[in-house]
């Protein structure tokens, strides 16, 4: 049975404008972190995809932050040329594909920054059960699956 329709489908009750929203105002607040490190969100989020080796190459910071591959190019560009991420062609398999590594200056600017975040979120659910933010990450996280699935599938909504 449809959970959402007509009659109930409104900004306070819509998962997606709820994520959006929270988002948003999750990133406005965040910003002067970026800005006192001296690095923007996707930046950022570039060099942690690469800390916690959910991409190794551009293509895959593309996927994991849904961006565009070109854009992507242009922002490995950046981080390289700031010292952060250094480029190494696959010289065990195909010479094509060329891997992303993070610095250790990259990796301290990822940790630095990383910590201040943690700061931050730590404020923002300060008053939240353990168990609630358990729950809420699990929830998001289902969510992200199934949304994922049809992407991996290629299948179109």
């Amino acid at each position: 049975m449809a959970f959402y329709s007509d009659s109930n489908f409104h900004p306070e009750n819509s998962i997606g404008y709820l994520l959006r929203r929270s988002e948003q105002l999750g990133a406005a607040a965040l910003e002067p972190i970026f800005a006192a490190a001296d690095i923007t969100k996707t930046q950022w989020s570039a060099l942690v995809a690469l800390h916690f080796n959910r991409a190794t190459t551009c293509a895959e910071i593309a996927r994991d932050l849904c961006y565009d591959k070109g854009a992507t190019t242009r922002l490995v560009d950046t981080l390289e040329e700031r010292g952060w991420v250094v480029r190494d062609r696959d010289g065990d398999g195909d010479r094509r594909v060329v891997r992303l590594a993070l610095t250790p200056a990259g990796d301290r600017i990822a940790a630095e920054v990383r910590d201040r975040v943690i700061r931050v979120w730590n404020v923002w659910v300060g008053d939240w059960d353990d168990q609630d933010i358990r729950d809420l990450t699990r929830l998001l996280q289902r969510l992200r699956d199934t949304l994922q699935q049809p992407l991996d599938q290629g299948v179109l909504a």
